[in-house]
């Protein structure tokens, strides 16, 4: 094919095109000014979403920084504030916080912000796994067994980091209540696993061996 004879299907498709957008340029306007409209919202979202963050972080830190044993208040409040904004990072650490301190002796507001954190905030699973464990833990010495075994159950019927930790705490739990065959099968579903957590595996393997002579 000559130089020429290339030319002609190359000008033909220009002008195709110009055509197009001539016969369509209402449209092919509203598609550019929708992508401009797109990216300005996502990255306004995610300064947004920036900025909301640094303003908790400063929150969560001035709370810390001005924490006052005789008079934890302010920083009481501070940290109840900070779990309402449900954030990912700084929610958790807040509550930690206040447990951690025993700033807190509500039991029913307590669970109330752990269920905030396991049903409201978008965490990754295993700080969730985490939190459902606390969770269980905290309650373990004054809940029913059916309650216990229902905060448990995303752990225990999944594989996860914490389901030797939760069936260990059932396992406890049941010993305590003299309940020894339901404690004993809780432990020996920790030897049953795959990959228990070494630690709660050899304190398992122990409380079978002294406990139960298996």
């Amino acid at each position: 094919m000559t130089e020429e004879n290339q030319i002609v299907p190359n000008d033909t498709q220009n002008n195709n095109l110009k055509s197009f957008i001539f016969n369509n340029k209402k449209s092919v306007i509203s598609f550019f000014i929708i992508i401009f409209l797109s990216l300005f919202s996502y990255f306004f979202y995610s300064d947004y979403k920036k900025n909301i963050k640094s303003q908790i972080s400063e929150k969560y830190n001035l709370a810390i920084n001005n924490y006052d044993k005789s008079n934890p208040q302010s920083s009481i409040e501070k940290m109840n504030n900070i779990i309402n904004k449900k954030d990912s990072t700084y929610s958790p650490l807040a509550l930690y916080f206040l447990l951690d301190n025993n700033l807190l002796t509500d039991k029913n507001k307590i669970n109330k912000y752990f269920d905030i954190l396991i049903y409201e905030v978008d965490l990754d699973d295993e700080i969730k796994n985490l939190i459902i464990y606390k969770k269980g833990l905290f309650n373990s010495d004054t809940a029913s067994e059916e309650e216990l075994l229902e905060i448990f159950k995303p752990l225990i019927n999944n594989e996860n980091l914490w389901k030797s930790h939760a069936l260990y705490v059932m396992a406890e739990y049941f010993f305590s209540k003299n309940e020894k065959q339901k404690s004993k099968e809780f432990f020996e579903k920790i030897l049953e696993m795959n990959n228990p957590n070494p630690q709660i595996r050899l304190e398992t393997q122990k409380r079978l061996q002294r406990d139960f002579s298996v």
